[in-house]
């Protein structure tokens, strides 16, 4: 029986490419389940018909409705990228405005295994709250993968979104 990946996908620019980490996941094996905060959903809805073929699951943007069954097999292994600053610092406050960081939250608590691949501009990165939260994740058993061999802050307007470094997710996963 495969592994379950559930991935989260934030509202930056590389949820564009989501199906790339969707394959790439898959070709080492994994069963994927993606999940997407409401905006980026919205950036990506002409194509959640085929990313929910792609994975064999629905597409998750909202809480489930009280007494509904799960729609999604029980996860080994969460990612959440790409993580906005909005997400990353929501979760590390133990806010929930959207289901990504309800389940965040969540798996925090009942220490499920997270791995966090950020997705922010150098100036968003400096803003004191960002650090202090990677912080509070890391603390908690949350694997941010910032800084030297993972996600590298570009100055704003510079990032390159198709080159998202979604492998160091999956790898480390």
């Amino acid at each position: 029986m495969a592994r379950v990946l559930y991935l989260l996908a934030c509202a930056a620019p590389p949820v564009q490419h989501i199906d790339r980490p969707i394959r790439l996941a898959q070709e080492r094996g994994w069963d994927v389940c993606l999940g997407m905060t409401p905006t980026a959903a919205e950036w990506t809805e002409q194509r959640l018909p085929e990313l929910a073929r792609l994975t064999g699951h629905p597409v998750r943007v909202a809480h489930r409705t009280p007494g509904k069954g799960l729609d999604w097999p029980p996860a080994d292994v969460t990612i959440v990228a790409p993580a906005t600053l909005n997400t990353i610092n929501a979760a590390a406050l133990g806010l929930t405005p959207t289901w990504v960081t309800a389940f965040v939250c969540e798996a925090v608590g009942k220490r499920w295994p997270v791995v966090l691949l950020p997705c922010v501009n150098s100036a968003f990165a400096t803003h004191p709250q960002f650090g202090r939260s990677v912080d509070v994740l890391r603390a908690a058993g949350v694997r941010v993968l910032l800084g030297p061999g993972g996600f590298e802050p570009n100055p704003p307007g510079q990032g390159k979104p198709e080159e998202f470094p979604w492998h160091l997710a999956i790898d480390t996963a």
